[in-house]
């Protein structure tokens, strides 16, 4: 498990990690195989296929907007996202786009990008085909991706990380309980054991400025949602909350017991209506789930005696740390896990984060890790609409809130507890495994057809 912090937590684009950034990732990865083979010339036409999850609630999730972008050779990390609008309704009225920004091709979505609502690729529900094809319409290449979290792209008959090339860091662990034990042998804390492992790839001083960098655009997001009003896209018109929120906490009354409640409600609100605009946030391990580890930085920031940098390099690490272990040994993808593997996973990263920030041991954060995730368990993944939306925003400030009770209960205790987080994500993929398709992101079960459309 060679994973790096940034490779959990990574700058892009809304609404959905697995539905927006992924299928531009493996957009972009087709065409620039085509030009590594040396086929970009003689490529006349590219036809993308989506599959499964994808297909279902893609357009929803604005899977078609990502594919043109990513077939532009645009990447989740660098887009502006006001030029994303620009630039789809130029493809879509010339119907014409430019491969990698090279190669300009006809590109006419009623023929060349196609949703399968009734098929699933063998290796995830989130699968993508990509075909090039010559002037007379020979196949020059195909390849098939799956988009699996976060962001995360595995192509075809390639392993997972297959192409992750990079030193070998110390420290391995594919276990919380492995975690645990490097931390008593070395006498390291969690985050000083990812550290550790960072270096291997980064300076002290590149690691501090890429994980304040994650935190600057986390603030970023949450005044972004602060600020803008109206309603959010697609056919439901909801309605953004977070502005008003934060009207009202500014004027309010600060000595009511339930104030930093309520501002950990408006923080996650306003990152998750921000990532249901199309906007930049910190996939944190995902984007439907992307509100919680922002809000409970910022109750840490806000609510917290000597709160500072340092703390927030804590957190981030071992946050990161225990996403590591859900994607190695379950999923943070919703389409194979359902939300207990977005919501869910970020509620626990976020909890054992909070409790690292406030200098707890490994072993209370491990404890709030487990708290976190096991009070998530079988939580379903059923987008109204199939828009990031109903429940995805309300579901992150539950999130948060759970989150910080749980770091809380343990840090009121020593790290002792019956359930061991291996064993909680064990259940977790055990769970997501039983889970009925219709409740794993396919807006084919639960609130999504539970509750009309308009």
């Amino acid at each position: 498990m060679n994973l790096s912090v940034f490779e959990i937590f990574k700058i892009g684009i809304g609404p959905s990690s697995s539905h927006t950034m992924g299928p531009m990732n493996g957009a972009r990865a087709f065409v620039e195989s085509l030009a590594a083979q040396g086929l970009m010339a003689r490529t006349n036409s590219v036809t993308a296929e989506l599959f499964g999850s994808l297909a279902l609630t893609g357009r929803g999730h604005c899977t078609d907007l990502a594919i043109l972008l990513g077939l532009e050779g645009m990447r989740p990390e660098t887009i502006d996202s006001t030029k994303v609008a620009p630039a789809v309704e130029r493809i879509r009225n010339a119907k014409r786009l430019h491969l990698r920004g090279e190669r300009e091709i006809d590109f006419d979505e009623s023929r060349h990008l196609l949703f399968h609502h009734d098929k699933v690729l063998p290796g995830h529900s989130n699968g993508m085909r990509f075909t090039a094809r010559d002037a007379a319409g020979a196949t020059l290449a195909q390849e098939e991706y799956y988009s699996v979290g976060g962001g995360f792209i595995v192509k075809e008959g390639e392993a997972a990380g297959a192409g992750t090339q990079r030193a070998q860091a110390p420290h391995e662990f594919g276990s919380a309980a492995e975690l645990l034990e490097h931390g008593q042998k070395h006498g390291l804390e969690i985050h000083e054991l990812m550290l550790a492992r960072e270096r291997t790839w980064r300076s002290d001083a590149e690691i501090r400025k890429g994980l304040l960098e994650l935190w600057r655009v986390m603030r970023e997001c949450v005044q972004r949602g602060f600020t803008a009003q109206g309603l959010l896209p697609g056919v439901l018109k909801v309605r953004r909350r977070a502005p008003k929120l934060y009207r009202q906490l500014e004027s309010g009354d600060a000595s009511d017991p339930m104030h930093a409640l309520d501002w950990v409600n408006a923080f996650a609100l306003a990152v998750n209506e921000e990532n249901a605009a199309g906007g930049q946030m910190v996939t944190a391990p995902t984007n439907g789930a992307a509100g919680i580890v922002p809000a409970v930085l910022h109750y840490y920031q806000r609510f917290e005696p000597g709160a500072d940098e340092d703390g927030v390099i804590r957190f981030l690490l071992t946050a990161a740390a225990i996403g590591m272990l859900y994607k190695k040994n379950a999923s943070i993808s919703g389409a194979e896990m359902g939300c207990q593997g977005e919501v869910g996973v970020a509620c626990s990263m976020a909890a054992a984060g909070l409790v690292s920030a406030l200098h707890g041991t490994n072993e209370q954060i491990e404890n709030a890790a487990e708290i976190g995730m096991e009070h998530n368990l079988g939580l379903t993944c059923d987008p109204v609409a199939g828009l990031v939306q109903i429940p995805c925003i309300e579901r992150n400030a539950m999130g948060s809130l759970k989150a910080i009770s749980a770091a809380r209960l343990a840090l009121h205790g020593d790290g002792s507890h019956k359930v061991s987080l291996d064993q909680v994500i064990n259940t977790m993929r055990q769970t997501g495994h039983d889970m009925g398709t219709i409740y794993k992101e396919t807006s084919q079960g639960g609130l999504a057809v539970n509750v009309p459309e308009c």
